[in-house]
């Protein structure tokens, strides 16, 4: 199966609405229904019928987008600092170090750690750098761009 890519921005849509409480199902349902006016108050900056556009080009690809996970096409630094908190949780300098060519000593559970993967575009790179244990679900990791 060929992972979707999609933009940066379509990618800050679909985590906004994720973190906000919207289960997949809920926001496939209120795109093929061409209703994003329940959004609206989620992030009032925000212009949601990219969604609806996304949808358009192919409901098909859109659902296995939010149900098979997708790769940005290009991020940013600052992109990539926005999504790994909007999907992941994670905080610059609770859970990360912020330098100029990338993310430092970024500790990810290995269960998240294929999504992160899959998610990146091609101009990151990531070094794992402690090697797995068993005894331990977490991995921790350099993403550096490339």
């Amino acid at each position: 199966m060929e992972i979707n890519k999609i933009t940066l921005m379509d990618a800050y849509l679909i985590e906004t609405l994720r973190s906000n409480g919207v289960s997949n199902d809920e926001l496939l349902n209120q795109i093929g229904l061409q209703d994003i006016s329940p959004w609206e108050k989620v992030k009032p900056n925000f212009d949601f019928t990219g969604l609806l556009n996304l949808y358009e080009q192919d409901p098909k690809a859109f659902a296995s987008i939010l149900f098979d996970g997708y790769t940005v096409k290009f991020i940013t630094l600052n992109g990539l600092q926005n999504l790994l908190e909007m999907k992941f949780d994670k905080i610059k300098e609770r859970d990360f170090q912020l330098t100029d060519k990338g993310v430092s000593y970024l500790n990810i559970d290995e269960d998240i750690y294929p999504v992160l993967k899959q998610m990146l575009s091609k101009n990151w790179i990531i070094h794992e750098l402690s090697e797995h244990d068993s005894s331990h679900s977490m991995k921790e990791i350099h993403i550096l761009l490339a």
